[in-house]
C-alpha cells in the first residue's frame, strides 16, 4: 500500500475578503460547525491516513499554532514553516517548508475543506512518473472561474485568464516533487500558480479528476456553505 507523504497546508494569507472577521483572527482559526475550521480539516486528514501536517503560517500564525500544537490531539504530527518579516507567497512558503516536507509531499489551502479519498490521487501521481499532479474537478464555473482545460486525462491549460476551453477548476489538492520549487532560492516571495503553469506547458504536470464539489471559507458565501456542509456531517455521524 501507497505510504502517504506529509501535506503542506498554506495558511499565511491575510484573508482581506472575510473581514473585519479575520482582523484579530487567522482564518483557519473562525469558528465553523461550532469548532475552529482548523479542527475540522485535520480531522478529515486523520480519516484519510495522513501522519504528517506541515502548516506553512504568516499573519497571526502563533494563534494557530497555539490551538494545534504538536498536532497528538488530533493523532498527528504537526510542524510548522514560518513566512517570517514578509509574507513569501504560496510558491515561496513550500519552498523554504521544503526541509520539513521531504521529497514528496501533498499541498492544500488553509481554508479548504477537500472530501475526498486522498490515497488514490497519491497512487496516480506515482503512477505518472511526473513531478506534479493537480486535481480538477469539471466546474462550468460553477463555484468559480474555470482556470483548467482537462482533455483525455491530460492538463492541457493552466490559467488565471479564462478561455472558452476551460471547463475545469483546480481542485486545490497537488502533490509534488520537491524539485518543482527547489532551484529557487529560499525567502523569495513567488505565486505557485507560476510554477503549475510553467509545469503544465512543459507537459510536467499530471491531471487527476474528482467528482465532489469542493468547500472553502475564503469567502463569506463559502463560510456559510461550509459551515451548513460541516453541520449536516456531524449530524449524520451521530
Amino acid at each position: 500500500m501507497t505510504q502517504m507523504p506529509p501535506i503542506a497546508v498554506l495558511a499565511g494569507g491575510l484573508a482581506t475578503r472575510l473581514r473585519p472577521l479575520t482582523e484579530k483572527i487567522p482564518k483557519s482559526m473562525l469558528e465553523v460547525a461550532g469548532a475552529p475550521f482548523v479542527a475540522h480539516q485535520l480531522g478529515l486528514f486523520r480519516r484519510e491516513g495522513i501522519v504528517r501536517v506541515v502548516f506553512c503560517t504568516g499573519f497571526l500564525g502563533e494563534m494557530l499554532e497555539a490551538f494545534v500544537g504538536d498536532g497528538s490531539r488530533f493523532g498527528l504530527e504537526v510542524s510548522y514553516s514560518r513566512d517570517g518579516d514578509r509574507l513569501l507567497g504560496t510558491g515561496g512558503a513550500i519552498r523554504k517548508a521544503l526541509p520539513l516536507l521531504g521529497h514528496r509531499f501533498m499541498v492544500t489551502y488553509g481554508d479548504s475543506y477537500l472530501d475526498i479519498v486522498y490515497r488514490p490521487v497519491v497512487e496516480a501521481f506515482e503512477r505518472a512518473q511526473k513531478p506534479a499532479l493537480m486535481t480538477v474537478l469539471r466546474n462550468e464555473g460553477r463555484w468559480d472561474t474555470s482556470n483548467v482545460e482537462f482533455v483525455d486525462e491530460r492538463i492541457v491549460q493552466y490559467s488565471k485568464k479564462a478561455t472558452p476551453d476551460m471547463h475545469h477548476i483546480d481542485f486545490g489538492l497537488s502533490v509534488l516533487r520537491d524539485d518543482v520549487v527547489g532551484n529557487v532560492p529560499v525567502g523569495e516571495a513567488f505565486d505557485l500558480a507560476r510554477v503549475y503553469a510553467r509545469l503544465v506547458e512543459l507537459g510536467e504536470m499530471t491531471g487527476y479528476e474528482v467528482h465532489r464539489r469542493f468547500f472553502e471559507i475564503g469567502s463569506r458565501s463559502g463560510l456559510a456553505e461550509t459551515d451548513a456542509y460541516l453541520r449536516e456531517q456531524l449530524r449524520r455521524s451521530f
